[in-house]
């Protein structure tokens, strides 16, 4: 096992976001073998990194034989599009170093929670607009996702939206170079999006399922293949669902973080990643 942790940096500067590699050496018999790839986005409504949705994660995907990385992204103050460029920076630096690392080129997905959800659908549904090829001097086709892996994603900015999320992406009015209405990805779904797998939780009273159901239903429309599960209990930020990702929150009448009905998402996408 290679793990290693890389400052990254856009259009050769180094930014404050770190790439954790876990990266899993080839063993007898398999030696020319190729692995799917996955870049996780851990949530946190854009004000902190959530370790409960990165290292615990990162050991599933292992354990599925995928390569897996965590992107610990900037947060407020910092604003749009500044993770973006760091996400999209991540992708093109595994799709770079794919032959050495045992990595498909063509099988690098990003999978992101909660606010996260929103970074990696942002990558999904603006990897092919210029702003990020010409911010980054890079072709397209370096930081295309080929999956996108959605849990209680953040997606709106209008209705259903996760004000704190929105608030802390776009920072002080008139700082933001995009509209509000740019940030509502449900509005920005076209053929450009890869194989998108989403799960929710109906109970959730912080990130509202029509989230997912907005996201969801614009991919139809574009005739993008979903994937889409909603749990009917739960609440928001359920990681794993289990007992290694609980978090007892003082005060909070919200549920517990330990749900065995949701604790199935792991084995459906590790289904739909052999699809």
């Amino acid at each position: 096992m290679i793990c290693k942790k890389i400052r990254l940096t856009v259009d050769g500067k180094e930014t404050e976001a770190e790439l954790t590699c876990y990266i899993k050496e080839q063993i007898e018999g398999r030696e020319d073998a190729l692995r799917k790839a996955v870049v996780i986005c851990p949530g946190g409504a854009y004000a902190y990194v959530s370790d409960r949705e990165a290292d615990p994660v990162a050991m599933q995907f292992l354990a599925m034989d995928v390569q897996v990385f965590i992107l610990n992204y900037s947060v407020a103050p910092h604003i749009f599009p500044e993770s973006l460029l760091q996400l999209a920076a991540a992708v093109a630096y595994v799709r770079d170093h794919a032959a050495g690392w045992y990595i498909d080129p063509d099988e690098i997905g990003v999978l992101g929670f909660s606010a996260g959800g929103h970074l990696a659908a942002s990558l999904g549904v603006f990897w092919n607009r210029d702003f990020l090829s010409d911010a980054l001097k890079l072709s397209p086709e370096m930081f295309r996702p080929n999956r996108l892996m959605l849990a209680y994603p953040v997606i709106t900015s209008g209705e259903f939206t996760h004000e704190e999320t929105i608030r802390n992406l776009m920072g002080e009015e008139g700082h933001c170079p995009v509209s509000r209405e740019f940030l509502s990805l449900e509005n920005q779904i076209g053929s450009q999006v890869p194989p998108t797998f989403l799960w929710h939780t109906d109970a959730d009273q912080t990130v509202p399922v029509e989230n997912a159901l907005l996201f969801a239903m614009a991919l139809k429309r574009a005739k993008v293949s979903l994937e889409l599960h909603i749990y009917r209990e739960g609440r928001h930020g359920l990681a794993l669902a289990n007992t290694e990702t609980r978090y007892d929150v003082p005060y909070d009448n919200k549920g517990s973080f330990d749900i065995p009905s949701c604790q199935s998402w792991i084995s459906l996408i590790r289904q739909w990643l052999q699809g």
